[in-house]
């Protein structure tokens, strides 16, 4: 628990996004493997307030959808409030309020679904100076060299906030002004109760502007104070996709940088993607091109990559997994995968084991110390410990209808080009000659062929493709052959 808690922290998600261009509300975007809205409510959540509430408009039912699953992942209990027809920040703080007991006191902490990059440590230090210097409102701002389209921050002669200032509402000269409004407040909890009351829309936009309150409050001789960030990045919001994008490679360049400090090698940290979730133990090894999704976990001294995608999967301890495509997959201590190998969701690899080149496995179970080294399918299978697939195998799960599973055994031998057809059972210690269709069960340490005897029909290509190349030469083998004798 923080040492200063806010009394609820709300966030702003109502409006629309419309420079987005897209069907997808703005707050669901997502960056490093979390939508905009989810960074959010995490930040919000990592400074343990006893309420904590989102507004919402566009995409209502969409978007409260979202938070539901947000509020099951961070296990804790997140309020949705919806705007009514009075647009503005104000009307929105508002109506979240009328979610929260009507006695409540303390610190209310207002923030947006669309800065990603705000961290929980931010708002819990807003939170500790508004408290220690006993203030009715305290506004996080921050220094731009381009402040054009935020609220300016106006400060009297004696260096103290005075007024917040919109864009559209504001004279050239405050134009001037580079500290701008983050749109991020502290509140007495009493305090903005009272002076929303008396907030309008009188103003450009016509809308219900939050920033009002702090005039009000200044007017009653209350105290306001803005607190400024360094870190600009943290105030940034998404209104369109180039920001978007923006944000997403800041945010990995921090999380990349992040794991760097904690023992993780990341050869080219410019081509590597790592989503927030990820997990990576001391002395990774990351090459360049890799990118890791969802909830990936890597152990000590795996080595991933070049050129790797992983999502959702688990790797052991020194594992090696090169130019490889992986979902929903678990790779063994010390096992190898690649290059060119497609691990599909159920795939899962025992210690030591080996997934080789232009290998794809799905719902898949190779034990310890097995192999399929070579241009190989492995669909709906399981396969014990210490055998070796075939090159060229395939695994034919598939009867047009329904999926069918195989068993191998452990010390199972099997030649290029067999075709297990499900479902069917190789037991343990069988072997198979290479070109076998395997459509009935193996036993135990039999050997299984589907070989029938070797047919040549002599003088073929010269009598049915004459002429042609291949004809020519057999015409000049034949003549060497003849000479020779």
């Amino acid at each position: 628990m923080t040492q200063h808690r806010p009394a609820a922290v709300i966030v702003l998600a109502a409006g629309e996004g419309t420079r987005m261009k897209s069907a997808t509300p703005k707050v669901i975007h997502p960056i490093g493997g979390r939508s905009l809205l989810h960074h959010a409510i995490n930040a919000a959540a990592g400074t343990a307030p006893e309420h904590l509430v989102v507004v919402l408009r566009h995409a209502r039912d969409q978007v409260a959808e979202h938070v539901a699953g947000i509020a099951e992942v961070i296990d804790r209990t997140v309020l949705v409030a919806d705007q009514d027809d009075i647009p503005g920040t104000g009307r929105a703080t508002e109506c979240a309020l009328t979610q929260l007991p009507d006695d409540l006191t303390g610190t209310v902490v207002v923030t947006y679904g669309d800065v990603p990059l705000l961290t929980a440590h931010t708002l819990s230090t807003l939170v500790e100076h508004h408290e220690e210097h006993r203030g009715a409102v305290t506004v996080l701002s921050a220094q731009v060299a381009r402040p054009r389209g935020y609220g300016r921050i106006v400060r009297d002669a004696a260096g103290d906030l005075e007024r917040i200032v919109e864009e559209k509402d504001a004279d050239e000269q405050q134009k001037r002004i580079t500290e701008i409004n983050s749109g991020i407040y502290a509140f007495d909890a009493a305090v903005l109760r009272e002076s929303l009351a008396q907030v309008g829309t009188d103003n450009a936009q016509g809308e219900k502007y939050l920033t009002d309150v702090i005039q009000i409050a200044r007017g009653s001789g209350a105290r306001v104070a803005a607190l400024t960030t360094e870190d600009v990045w943290q105030v940034e919001g998404a209104n369109d996709r180039v920001q978007l994008a923006q944000l997403g490679r800041e945010l990995n360049r921090r999380i990349v940088e992040d794991w760097m400090r904690a023992g993780v090698t990341v050869i080219d940290p410019d081509t590597t993607w790592i989503d927030s979730d990820v997990t990576l133990a001391s002395d990774v090894t990351l090459l360049p091109g890799v990118q890791l999704h969802g909830a990936t976990d890597i152990a000590s001294h795996a080595v991933i990559g070049p050129d790797t995608t992983l999502t959702d999967t688990e790797v052991g301890a020194g594992a090696q997994i090169v130019r490889t495509h992986g979902q929903l997959a678990v790779v063994g201590a010390g096992a190898t995968v690649g290059p060119f190998a497609y691990l599909r969701p159920g795939t899962l690899l025992g210690a030591e084991g080996k997934i080789g080149t232009f290998v794809e496995t799905k719902n898949a179970r190779i034990g310890t110390g097995s192999k399929v080294p070579h241009l190989s399918y492995v669909g709906d299978a399981t396969i014990g410990e210490y055998s070796n697939i075939g090159a060229s195998s395939v695994f034919v799960n598939y009867d047009g209808v329904a999926k069918h599973h195989t068993t191998v055994g452990s010390y199972v031998r099997t030649g290029s080009d067999t075709m297990f057809v499900a479902p069917v059972t190789v037991g343990d210690g069988a072997y198979s000659g290479a070109g076998t269709v395997i459509r009935k069960d193996v036993p135990p340490g039999a050997l299984a062929m589907t070989v029938a005897p070797q047919r040549n029909v002599e003088n073929w290509v010269v009598e049915q493709r004459p002429g042609t190349p291949a004809a020519q030469a057999a015409e000049a083998a034949a003549q060497a052959k003849k000479e020779s004798d």
